[in-house]
C-alpha cells in the first residue's frame, strides 16, 4: 500500500509532502516541522540547556555536528554525529592502558564517543544505513565504556522463543541478592541510555536491568498484540539469578514503555513491587486522533512518525493508525483488573502522549499514586521541574519504599 495525497489532506502541505517522501524507497528526508535552520537552531538550544534528545551532548560537539548539517537527508544527520564520535574513539584508545590517571579520561572519551553515535541513530537506527551503521558504533563504544564503570556494566543474555535477546545487568557492590529496577526504554531511547545513568540507584544498593522495548534497538520482535511476553521471559530469567532478590523488583517504564510498566502491572502483579508509569500512553494516545494532532508537534526533534511506524513495522500511515487502537489498554480489558502498585507520572501540556490517559488510569482499577506538574510536557518535564529534579523528588523516592531499600534516598543524591 502507498499514501494517497487525499488521506494527508489534514496535514500542511510541506508535511504532506515529508510523509510521503519518508515511505518512499528512494526518500530519505527528515518528517517533521522543522525547517534546516530552525532544526539547527533548535538542536544548538536543546544542547545548551541540556534537554533531550540532545542532553548530555557537550555544546561544542553540538556546534561541530550542525556545521556539518547542510540539508535534511537523514544520512547527513548520521554522518555529522558519527564524526564527533570517531574523534572520541581516537582519543579513548589512544589514552587506553595507559597510567591510572587516565582512566577516567579513557572513560569519559568512550561515553561521548556513545552519546555522540547514539545521537546520530536517533530517533531509531532503523530509518537509514547511516542510522544502522551510528546504532553499531554506538553499541562498540558503550561496550567499551560500561566495562571500565565501577561496579561494570554486565552484558548478558535470556532464551526466548528459540533465540538469545541481549540486555544489561548493573549491581552494587553491597550483599547480595539486591533488589532490581527492571527498566525498558522509550521510543527512541534505547536500553544503554536506561543502564548508562543508574548511579543513584547503585547508591541505594539497588540493582538495574536494562531491556529494549519491542521494535528498537536489539529487541527480536515488533510491537504486537502479546509482545509484553518478553518481558515475562525476562523476569524468569531473573528469578535464577542468586545474586538478585526476584521478590522486590519494580519495573520502571518512560514514555513509550510506560505502557509497558503499565501492562506489566497487570500481568505480572504477583511478581513485581509495583511499576513506574512515566508517560502514560494508554487509550487516547493510540487512537488515530491524537496520533494526527501530535505528528506535528514541536516537542519531539524530528521524525515522530516514522520512529513510531518502526516500531510496528507499519509502512503506511493508514496501516500504523488502524493498529494501534487494538493495543488500548481500556480496549484490551486490563484497566479494571487488580494489578501491582503504581505510580503515574507525566505533564498537563504534553504533545506526546494525551494526559487524559492518566486520569483514565487513575479512574479505573486499584488506587494508583499519581504526580501531574501542571506546566509540564512530556515526562512531566518543565523550566522549574527539569528531568532530573521529576526523578529525584518522585520517581526514586517511590522506588525505594516500594523496595524497602535501607537506606535514605537523600544519602543517594
Amino acid at each position: 500500500m502507498r499514501f494517497s495525497r487525499s488521506a494527508l489532506s489534514w496535514l500542511p502541505r510541506a508535511l504532506a509532502a515529508a510523509v510521503l517522501s519518508c515511505v518512499l524507497p528512494a526518500a530519505a528526508q527528515i518528517w517533521g516541522p522543522l525547517t534546516l535552520d530552525e532544526l539547527k537552531a533548535e538542536t544548538q538550544r536543546r544542547a545548551d540547556r541540556n534537554l533531550p534528545p540532545i542532553a548530555g551532548i557537550k555544546p561544542e560537539d553540538a556546534r561541530a555536528a550542525i556545521a556539518q548539517l547542510h540539508d535534511l537527508e537523514r544520512e547527513t544527520w548520521a554522518a555529522a554525529w558519527i564524526a564527533n564520535g570517531e574523534r572520541y574513539m581516537k582519543v579513548a584508545k589512544a589514552h587506553e592502558g595507559a597510567s591510572p590517571q587516565q582512566a577516567e579520561r579513557v572513560r569519559e572519551a568512550y561515553y561521548q564517543a556513545w552519546h555522540n553515535f547514539s545521537t546520530g541513530r536517533w530517533p531509531s537506527e532503523k530509518l537509514s544505513p547511516g542510522k544502522q551503521k551510528a546504532y553499531e558504533r554506538a553499541l562498540d563504544a558503550f561496550q567499551a565504556y560500561g566495562k571500565l564503570l565501577d561496579p561494570p556494566i554486565q552484558t548478558v543474555q535470556f532464551p526466548f522463543e528459540g533465540k538469545q535477546v541481549t540486555a544489561y545487568l548493573r549491581l552494587p557492590k553491597s550483599a547480595k541478592p539486591v533488589p532490581l529496577v527492571f527498566g525498558i526504554n522509550g521510543l527512541d531511547s534505547r536500553k544503554e541510555d536506561v543502564i548508562a545513568r543508574v548511579d543513584d540507584f547503585i547508591k541505594l544498593g539497588i540493582g538495574v536491568f536494562a531491556i529494549d522495548m519491542p521494535g528498537t534497538g536489539q529487541s527480536p520482535i515488533l510491537v504486537d498484540i502479546g509482545s509484553e511476553r518478553i518481558f515475562s521471559a525476562a523476569l524468569d530469567w531473573l528469578q535464577t539469578r542468586q545474586d538478585i532478590d526476584s521478590k522486590r523488583i519494580v519495573v520502571q517504564g518512560r514514555s513509550w514503555s510506560g505502557y509497558w510498566a503499565a501492562l506489566m502491572a497487570y500481568t505480572e502483579k504477583d511478581r513485581i513491587r509495583g511499576a513506574v508509569v512515566h508517560g502514560v500512553g494508554i487509550h487516547g494516545f493510540f487512537q488515530p486522533e491524537w496520533q494526527k494532532k501530535s505528528f506535528t508537534t514541536r516537542e519531539y526533534l524530528f521524525d515522530i512518525f516514522p520512529a513510531r511506524a518502526s516500531i510496528y513495522g507499519a509502512k503506511t500511515e493508514e496501516e500504523y493508525l488502524a493498529y494501534g487502537p487494538k493495543l488500548s489498554l481500556l480496549t484490551r480489558g486490563f484497566l479494571d483488573k487488580p494489578a501491582a502498585p503504581m505510580i503515574v507520572v507525566n505533564g498537563e501540556r504534553d504533545t506526546q502522549q494525551p494526559i487524559a490517559d492518566l486520569y483514565l488510569m487513575m479512574k479505573h482499577g486499584d488506587p494508583k499514586d499519581a504526580w501531574v506538574n501542571p506546566a509540564g510536557g512530556h515526562m512531566g518535564r518543565s523550566q522549574s521541574w527539569p528531568s532530573r529534579d521529576v526523578f529525584t523528588k518522585v520517581v526514586l523516592p517511590w522506588i525505594a519504599r516500594r523496595l524497602e531499600v535501607t537506606q535514605t534516598v537523600a544519602a543517594a543524591q
